[in-house]
Formats: C-alpha cells, structure tokens, sequence
C-alpha cells in the first residue's frame, strides 16, 4: 500500500514539473530524480511525441523567443533578483522553495476543509508570501475537493471566488485552472468521474468571473485533441454552459442544504440590501455585512447594490450612501469597491436589456462616486459606448491622426512641450477619449522608430499631459493588439514597448493592476510577452530608478540625466530642512514635485515620520506638509503606506538614540489614520522592538 501511494506522489511530482504553456521561461527538471525507469521511458516518449505535436501547448521558439533575454538586462547586477522577478537566483533555490510551499500549502487546504474559515485561509497565504506559486495553491484546492464530497467541492469553488484578485492574482488562478485541465490524463486514474467533476469547477470559475470564457478555445488549441483535457473543455462549454439558466444550474450543482455556499451569502446580501432600503438602519445592514465574515466577496455587496439602485430609482440615494459610509469606515475596501463597478460594467449590455438606461445610470454613479472620493475611476475598465459614439466620426480620426504625426515631429525637433498642449487643445476640445487614445499610440509608435533621447521625450510628454488613465491604457491596447504587426519592421518592440509600459506605471501615467487589465484582454503571442516583460522589468529591485534612467531620463519634471538615490535621499534632507525653518509649504510641495521620482515619495515620508519621532523641531509644521502632499495626490496612499512600513523596520535602530521610538512611532500611526492619509488596516509590526528597547 505505501509503495503504491509512493508511486502515485512520485508520478504527480513529475506532472507538476512538465513545462507551463503559459510560462515564459521552462523549468529544468533534474535527471537526477528517484523515479522508476519503466516511468522515466514512458515520459521520454510523451516528451518526444509532444515536441513533435503542433498542438502540444508548449511554446516554440519562433513564438516565444528562448527566453526574456531579450530584455536588455544586466543578470550580474546584484540589484536584479531574476529574469522571473521571484527572487530566486538559481533552480535549485526555486525547486526547494516551490516543495516547501507545496506542503504548506496542503496543510491550509485541509484545515480549511475542517474550519470552512475564508479569513483564515486568506491570512495564512499572504503571510506565506511566494505570490508566484499560488496556482498550485489552486491546483491542489481543487484536486483534493475532486475526490471528497459536494460539500467540500463547494468550499473550494466559494473559496476561489472570494481570494479572486484580493489574495491570488488572476494570472495564477488562470495558470492553476491551465494546470488542472493539463493533468486531466492522471487525475482520471484516481477520481472516475474527473473529467465531470473537472468540468464543473471550470463552468463555475466562468460564472463566478474568476476565470475568462476565452480560457475553453485557448487551451483547447493546446492540448492534444484525443486528451481528457479536451474532453473536459468540451464538456464544460455544452454541457454546463451552454444549457439553459446554465448560471443557477451550475452554482446550485454542489449546493447542499446544511452547507452556507456562494449562492447562500448572495441570497443574505440581496436580504441585508431589502432590509436597509426599509429600514433606512444603517448600523443594522453594517452589523449584517460584518456578520457575513466574507471581506473578499464584498464586491458582491457594491454589484448588487448598484442593480438594486438602478431598478428603484427611489432607493439610488439610500444604496449610495450605504456603499459611500461603508468604505470610508473600511468595512468594504477600495479594492472591492473598484471590483463590483468593474462586474457592473462587465454586464451593462445584459443589464441594458431590462433597464434600458443602465449605461447612463451607471456613468452617472461612478461620477458621483468619484467626486465623493470613495470610487478611483481611472481603476476602472472602459465602459463601452453606444453605438452611436462607437461610430466615431472616421473623417474627423483620420485628419487627426495625420495631424498627431507632425505635431509629434515638430515635438521631438523643439521639445516644447507647451506647444504640443496648446496644439492638443485646439484639435481635442471636449471630444471623446478615442483621440486622445490615438494620440499617445502615435507618440509611441514614433518614438519606438527612433533614439534614446526621443523615447525619454516621449515618456516625459506623456507624464506632462495628464490625460486619464484609461484613455492611456486604452492606446496601450491599442499598441499591444498591433505588436505582431510591428515586430516585422521592428525586432526589438517587445523590449522598447515593455520599457514604455513599464516607464508609464513607474511615472504613475498607469496603475500597476492596468497591466492585469491589459493581460486579460484577448491579444497574441507578443502581446502576451510585452506585458510579462512589463510585469518582470518592474519586480525588480530597484526597478523604479533603473527603468526612469533607462534612456537617460531624469523624471518627469526634468530631462536631465537622473540622480542616484543617495542624492536624491540628500535632497529630500535638504527640502526639509528648509521648510522646518522656512515654513514655505507651497515651495515644499514645489520640491518634492521636482526631484521627479513618485515612486520614491516613500522617502519623504519615512524622513518626515523619523524627523517626528526625534522630536526635531516645529513638528506640526511636518504633520501639515504629510497632510498637504496626500490631500493634493502629490504623495499617493501606496507610497504613505510604504514610507511608514519603512519607518517601521528601522524601529530597532531608532531605539538607539530615542529609547521610546517605539512608542512615538505607535502614536504617529495613530495620528496618521485620524488625519486620515494611512488606512485603518495598516498594521504596527512590533517584533524585536522590546528587546531593543530594553537595551
């Protein structure tokens, strides 16, 4: 019996070391593994079939390239963690690590099938870390409910569609799911029923939003066609979801009477919602969302709030309100909140068919939810126009594109950047963000065509310009979906556009999730690679400075060459300095505007705390310049956190010289979420903190 499960462990070892058709790099597998020969000769000849197989799924190298080392990235600088941004610098590392996370991993599993305890489960992954290995935590989620009850089937599919984008990103529940279907053939020699019970999870990721329908014909494409993998794509897509009321069929199909499942906690929001519009009793629907334990499913709370107030136009006030109180007291956060808009917006086309005036519902609630401050409008995706604006004038696009090639020009010979506002007022106007869109896809499209100092030109433009993000992630797509196109004439557009894209979040022009946005779209090989080089450049230490001098830039405010991050930290010193003893906030903020690094402000912060807990002089005058940089946008919510983590870990060593740091450093915290610029959940790590300030 113990020979036979080593066999099976042994067996689905190998299975989970087969190449990843979504990864860009392979895995070198050890030949040196203790496996049988009998199965070491089998799987030499799977391998030789599959190299032969156009529909093998793993990529060639006319695809993919052999690797992202086209990046033009120096691996020997000690400030680069690895080609994959895991922070592994050899396999041997990466195999150990990805074992270690593996039986953790098994652990969390089954506790949670004992305790049903989401909070729990969602707290010991982030504590785990390892956020790249979290598709085997998907893998083995659903492997291990595959051959237990419906009660636990239903425990892993209602788990997955709460830790969706909050806790694992949607790449890994993508390339969990990928790995399932792709280990299809051995699950079936265990679990019967696989292939049914297989097709279910798929159909229900797709109606929970979780998993894109496009993943059925993608990775049918790439598995053999006489595969289970196949056979359980197919039966996913005619038996589950193409049936009638296929949704409701399909959640209820685990749904047991004594078991709280999703469409349970839906059927008490949906509850909680009719209560409230009552009853008016705001304190009861708080009481009711707490009482649902479930943080990462409140999206759903804003999604059904939102179609309860478009259905009773009486009610639209009251949901509003309730949704607006419950994130400024952070009972729903802001992720979850851009989240349910997103859904929303994701099904204005059905929703329009019952309400025809959803669409101009919907825009007018996520205006009043921006102004208001609790909605971030630029997180969200595109909502698609009538099709009246989707016929947008061809004549007029087309004499403004011919127009954007010689304002571009004339840009890149004068570098008046002023001009080209001036010139973009007068051709813009108010008309719709499709121009805008293809005026920095043009941008970029000529600046790719030329030298490093126009390239810095372009991004610097790009920064000045101020157009909101969607508009640019829009022309980004725009860039992505043409790539293949654009590599015939220019080799290197993977590099030099994943550089751009790279360059535009280090400059806050887009959102780091806007690469996810732009990741989930449909879009080709190299479209798909420019993003993951994007995604790889930026997870690398130091990767903010690094990508702003790469063309020799020097921010967005200057076009000198860049400054070191010693000087610039000396700077910041400086700028302190003088307004403690100056009291000048305006030319603060001025300064703080001109060293030209937002993805440094966390060093502003962490001076700023440390300068507070010293006792230095004048602190209030610092508490006020904190304020006034978070009030204006100059300093964003992720840098005020970042610089007070920092401040954080340098506890220890501030107890040297002021014994009660520790102390001030609570108080600061506390200060900070009062003033309003550090979210309530921000946490005092106090490790270590006694000890030394014992000593």
């Amino acid at each position: 019996m113990e020979s036979n499960n080593q066999q099976q462990q042994q067996h689905q070892e190998l299975v989970e070391s087969k190449p990843d058709p979504l990864s860009i790099s392979q895995l070198n597998i050890s030949s040196s593994s203790p496996l049988p020969q009998v199965n070491m000769a089998e799987e030499l000849l799977k391998s030789h079939r599959h190299s032969l197989s156009p529909n093998d799924g793993l990529p060639s190298k006319e695809t993919w390239g052999e690797s992202l080392d086209v990046v033009d990235v120096d691996f020997t600088d000690p400030n680069y963690d690895t080609i994959e941004g895991n922070g592994h610098s050899d396999p041997t590392s990466f195999d150990a690590d990805l074992c270690e996370y593996k039986k953790k991993a098994t652990i969390i599993v089954e506790e949670y099938f004992s305790t049903n305890d989401v909070v729990s489960v969602a707290n010991e992954l982030k504590e785990l870390g390892m956020a790249e290995y979290r598709y085997y935590f998907v893998k083995k989620l659903v492997s291990m409910a595959m051959d237990r009850h419906d009660k636990e089937k239903e425990m892993a599919a209602f788990l997955l569609s709460t830790l969706y984008a909050d806790v694992i990103d949607p790449p890994e529940v993508y390339r969990g799911f990928n790995k399932l279907v792709t280990s299809a053939d051995d699950l079936s020699v265990d679990i019967p029923d696989a292939v049914d019970v297989l097709a279910v999870f798929v159909a229900r990721a797709i109606v929970d939003d979780i998993l894109p329908p496009a993943f059925l014909k993608k990775q049918m494409n790439l598995l053999p066609d006489d595969s289970k993998g196949v056979e359980v794509l197919r039966k996913a897509e005619k038996s589950y979801l193409a049936a009638p009321l296929h949704a409701e069929v399909v959640e209820k199909r685990w749904g047991g009477a004594d078991n709280w499942t999703a469409e349970d906690v839906k059927g008490r929001i949906n509850e909680l919602l009719k209560e409230y519009v009552m009853s008016g009793d705001k304190k009861e629907a708080f009481r009711c969302i707490k009482g649902l334990k479930v943080p990462f499913f409140h999206h759903e709370i804003v999604k059904r709030a939102l179609i309860m107030a478009m259905e009773r136009r009486k009610a639209q006030e009251k949901l509003l309100e309730l949704l607006k109180e419950a994130t400024e007291v952070g009972l729903i956060n802001s992720t979850q909140v851009t989240k349910g808009f997103s859904r929303i917006i994701d099904l204005i086309e059905d929703l329009s068919l019952d309400i025809p005036e959803a669409r101009s519902v919907l825009q007018c609630f996520i205006s009043k939810a921006a102004s208001e401050g609790w909605l971030c409008a630029s997180s969200l995706k595109t909502l698609s126009t009538d099709s009246g604006e989707k016929l947008l004038e061809n004549s007029k696009a087309n004499v403004f594109k011919d127009k954007v090639k010689s304002i571009v020009r004339e840009y890149f010979l004068s570098g008046d950047a002023l001009e080209v506002v001036h010139c973009l007022e007068t051709e813009l106007g108010a008309c719709s963000s499709q121009l805008r869109a293809i005026f920095v896809k043009y941008l970029i499209t000529l600046a790719m065509d030329r030298k490093k100092r126009e390239k810095e030109m372009a991004c610097v433009l790009l920064s000045s310009l101020d157009f909101p993000a969607k508009d640019v992630r829009k022309a980004f797509s725009m860039l992505i979906e043409s790539a293949d196109d654009t590599a015939l004439d220019n080799p290197v557009v993977v590099e030099d556009l994943a550089m751009f894209l790279a360059r535009a979040v280090v400059d806050e022009v887009l959102a780091p999730r806007d690469l996810d946005e732009l990741l989930s779209q449909p879009g080709s090989s190299v479209g798909e690679k420019v993003i993951q080089t994007a995604k790889t450049l930026l997870k690398a230490r130091l990767s903010g400075e690094r990508i702003l001098r790469c063309w020799g830039g020097g921010g967005v405010e200057t076009n000198s060459p860049g400054c070191t991050a010693s000087e610039v930290k000396e700077k910041i010193q400086v700028l302190l300095e003088e307004y403690v003893s100056g009291g000048d906030l305006g030319e603060a903020c001025r300064c703080v505007k001109e060293l030209g690094m937002p993805f440094f402000h966390h060093e502003v912060v962490k001076k700023s705390v440390v300068r507070i807990i010293e006792e230095q002089e004048k602190k209030e005058r610092v508490w006020k310049l904190l304020k006034v940089c978070f009030e204006s946008g100059l300093v964003t919510i992720y840098q005020m956190t970042k610089g007070f983590k920092r401040v954080g870990e340098s506890v220890e060593d501030l107890c040297l010289d002021v014994p009660d740091a520790a102390e001030k450093f609570k108080s600061c915290v506390e200060r900070a979420k009062v003033e309003g610029f550090l979210d309530e959940s921000f946490a005092v790590e106090e490790e270590g903190w006694s000890s030394s300030a014992a000593t």
